[in-house]
């Protein structure tokens, strides 16, 4: 197995819940991403908030930690951050954009969905290059 560094793992994790908090906040997309969604606001305020963060932190820890080994302990800053763009956009994106298709969901959401997974994985990248 690769060497992991654990701390930029984390902060990856932290970083994706900060960047969702932004993009998916009224000051961005958050009327948008819930009418595409068609999701009420009754809906968005509901459900068990610790399990629904706690499970996406656990879920990012997972993504960092394993596009971490993916890079190895090698990459430069740039190539981490290029990978992490790259990852997000065309494994990441253009997955959800295959089954949007099928799904018959609207470009907007893939297009939310999507730009916030290019940046998350961008911002992975930034991290573990940076923390190498």
């Amino acid at each position: 197995m690769p060497e992991v560094n654990w701390i930029a793992v984390a902060l990856c994790a932290v970083s994706s819940l900060v960047i969702g908090g932004l993009w998916y906040s009224p000051a961005l997309f958050a009327r948008q991403w819930q009418a595409a969604a068609g999701l009420s606001q009754e809906q968005t305020q509901g459900g068990n908030m610790a399990m629904i963060f706690g499970g996406a932190f656990l879920l990012s820890l997972i993504a960092a930690a394993v596009f971490a080994m993916f890079l190895g302990p090698d990459m430069t800053l740039g190539a981490a951050t290029a990978a992490g763009f790259a990852a997000g956009l065309c494994w990441v994106a253009a997955s959800y954009g295959i089954s949007y298709l099928f799904e018959r969901r609207p470009l907007s959401l893939w297009l939310i969905n999507g730009g916030y997974h290019v940046l998350q994985f961008t911002a992975f990248g930034f991290i573990l290059g940076l923390m190498r």
